[in-house]
């Protein structure tokens, strides 16, 4: 999940997605996540917007946004980075792999890294459950992820390729 793949937010974005999903039962999920998908966050220039057009209130909005992990209210990083917290993940050692990805990152779940290159976040279970502790980094999941490996990974994503001429 990289940044260049999100657009910019503007109200007729928003307004094209709830048009889009309006008629939907339950519409607001639908729509909540057609906005991240689209800008990689839902902002919060957008509830009132939201809660307008489906005749709620911005409190029930919010109420959703908030409850949901997996909604973000501010653009996330370049990488998303997902560790499982599922009880499959915390029996092969998940907790400890979240200590030491806190560490090395210096942030904790749902904070971006200063230089914007990794945001990291909770995720309850990535079907890999044979597999733990597992962690999703944009669409690839990955299994029996250690310390080194994790630290690995993260040399992958914040190493840029400089090119000679």
């Amino acid at each position: 999940m990289l940044n260049s793949t999100f657009q910019p937010w503007t109200p007729q974005l928003v307004r094209d997605e709830i048009d889009a999903l309006k008629h939907k039962p339950g519409a607001l999920l639908p729509i909540l996540h057609a906005i991240q998908d689209r800008c990689g966050h839902v902002p919060h220039e957008a509830v009132p917007i939201i809660a307008e057009s489906l005749q709620l209130t911005r409190a029930e909005v919010h109420g959703v946004i908030s409850f949901y992990h997996h909604f973000r209210t501010a653009p996330p990083g370049r990488h998303v980075l997902q560790i499982c917290r599922a009880e499959a993940c915390q029996a092969r050692g998940s907790r400890a792999l979240e200590m030491h990805a806190r560490e090395v990152l210096g942030i904790d779940y749902h904070q971006t890294t200063a230089d914007r290159e990794i945001t990291l976040e909770p995720v309850y279970c990535l079907g890999n459950c044979a597999c733990g502790p597992s962690l999703r980094i944009g669409d690839s999941i990955h299994g029996r992820v250690s310390p080194e490996k994790f630290d690995r990974l993260v040399d992958e994503m914040t190493t840029q390729v400089l090119e000679v001429s």
